[in-house]
């Protein structure tokens, strides 16, 4: 099973992926942690990474690409991976697809999590008050206006994503505003309507 989960940012994107990952049994794969992971093994890729990170600015496409390619050739993803989060771009899903097509794999199916904004900053501001009254830090991210900048950018570069996979009749999309549970399971039928043959476990497409 090889899927990518998409959505805004406070949707709930890791804790889903978190349970397909287990159920499944396939590893979830976070753009951050494979970065993080490509600088902390000071690999060709990972210290033109730090470079770039450590001077502030957004690693480039082609880097993020080949980063998760790379780890995609690993041997525990034989049986399918859960991308979380990626691709953000129109042109990292296209690079994906042709990196996926060199190695005669394909994308089962796209889930993304569809949520209302409103709602979304209800729940960030709810977050924060909580952690503030615990005597917690607030995340700097669950700050409103910080997570209104996302949102912009999100709908910027990553929403246009969906339409991209929509358009090659892969998009799933499920209602993100419902429990933790009923999200899961929406996602896990989601899954079980891949048509039969589609996906097939443990090996490469020929």
């Amino acid at each position: 099973m090889r899927l990518v989960l998409l959505g805004p940012p406070g949707a709930g994107k890791g804790t889903q992926a978190t349970k397909i990952a287990a159920r499944f049994g396939i590893p979830q794969l976070s753009t951050g942690d494979m970065l993080r992971e490509a600088v902390a093994s000071c690999s060709t890729h990972g210290l033109r990474a730090k470079h770039i990170m450590d001077r502030g600015e957004l690693v480039p496409d082609d880097l993020v690409v080949s980063v998760v390619i790379n780890r995609i050739d690993r041997s525990d993803t034989a049986n399918g991976f859960i991308l979380d989060g990626f691709p953000r771009t129109v042109k990292q899903a296209e690079a994906l697809d042709q990196e996926l097509a060199n190695r005669d794999i394909e994308l089962d199916t796209v889930l993304e999590l569809e949520v209302d904004e409103d709602a979304l900053l209800d729940r960030i501001r709810g977050r924060a008050k909580e952690a503030a009254n615990n005597g917690k830090c607030v995340r700097s991210d669950d700050s409103p206006e910080v997570f209104k900048t996302r949102l912009d950018v999100y709908r910027a570069q990553t929403a246009p994503v969906t339409e991209y996979y929509r358009s090659r009749g892969l998009l799933n999309t499920v209602d993100g505003l419902r429990s933790i549970d009923a999200v899961t399971e929406e996602l896990a039928a989601a899954l079980a309507r891949i048509p039969a043959g589609r996906t097939i476990a443990g090996s490469r497409r020929t």
